[in-house]
């Protein structure tokens, strides 16, 4: 098996993790209440991968930090974990998963929007069609009937969509510090804990949970931000372009609606099937047009 082939598979590994997670969601949050689901993921999550960075024999990164770093984890890390899980889990405990999971699959759009004020980068009129073509995707899963112009839950739509701000957010923030990705991400989730285990104190919510939930937060910890992230990341690396990995990923939210379907016993509906493919469709269109610019700029 060539570099390539190597990289290929581990992409699709993670992938194939990935779209099981809303599921584990929905499972955990049916367990335990929001807060707790965040408690637990983030004291897992934190674990794991502190026990990544000891096996990959990064120990070392982990002290080789600044104040202004670490005063940036704590800011990063109330944005995600922290915010974005929070606003997500209930999101995902008002609305059905596969509502929640495509909607806040809206976050690359969001990063073209916030990289306009913040980035100061500008848009095209056909960038324009391309966030209006995803953003007509997210109002036709809204109203999950095709018969119907009502939206079941306006405020869990608001705030599945939310959520991909806060996510998008982050991404763009988590690219000016140059530290290493895993050590980075294991003080994000520190600091998540940590703001987490105040509010958890401060409402008295804790207690254990129950064998599903446990094994559902453990799950979620695992293939959602350590093990998978470090396989993405491999692949990342092992792959002779980043375009041929990056676009595999929205394989992802598809596969998520079989898992949703067989497992959590959700009735697909039409729209979300072809309002996720609007919003994909968006997406894959402003990559292009970004490629394309690029490409001029070279020339």
């Amino acid at each position: 098996m060539n570099t390539q082939s190597k990289a290929t598979l581990l992409a699709l590994i993670a992938i194939l993790f990935w779209s099981t997670v809303a599921t584990a969601f929905k499972i955990a949050l049916n367990e335990i209440n929001v807060l707790l689901t965040l408690f637990y993921v983030s004291l897992f999550s934190t674990i794991f991968l502190f026990l990544i960075i000891l096996f990959q024999v990064n120990t070392r990164k982990i002290f080789q930090f600044s104040k202004k770093q670490i005063f940036g984890s704590a800011v990063l890390g109330f944005l995600n974990p922290f915010s974005y899980y929070l606003i997500l889990f209930v999101a995902y405990s008002m609305l059905p998963a596969q509502l929640a999971q495509p909607l806040n699959y809206t976050w690359p759009v969001m990063l073209v929007l916030l990289s306009i004020p913040i980035l100061k980068q500008k848009i095209s009129n056909l960038g324009i069609i391309a966030i209006l073509i995803s953003f007509s995707g997210v109002v036709l899963i809204s109203l999950k009937d095709t018969f119907s112009l009502k939206v079941d839950n306006p405020l869990g739509v608001f705030l599945a969509i939310i959520s991909s701000v806060f996510w998008a957010l982050f991404w763009i923030f988590n690219m000016k510090d140059k530290r290493n990705e895993v050590v980075k991400l294991f003080f994000n989730f520190l600091f998540g804990f940590i703001f987490i285990s105040l509010l958890i104190l401060a409402t008295s919510e804790f207690k254990l949970p129950s064998r599903n939930g446990l094994f559902a937060v453990i799950y979620i910890s695992l293939f959602e931000t350590s093990i998978t992230f470090v396989l993405w990341l491999k692949a990342l690396k092992l792959s002779s372009s980043t375009e041929k990995i990056s676009n595999l990923v929205f394989i992802s939210p598809f596969v998520s609606l079989i898992f949703i379907h067989f497992i959590l016993g959700e009735k697909i509906y039409i729209t979300t099937f072809i309002g996720l493919t609007l919003i994909i469709l968006g997406i894959l269109f402003q990559q292009y047009l970004n490629f394309r610019i690029k490409k001029q700029n070279i020339l």
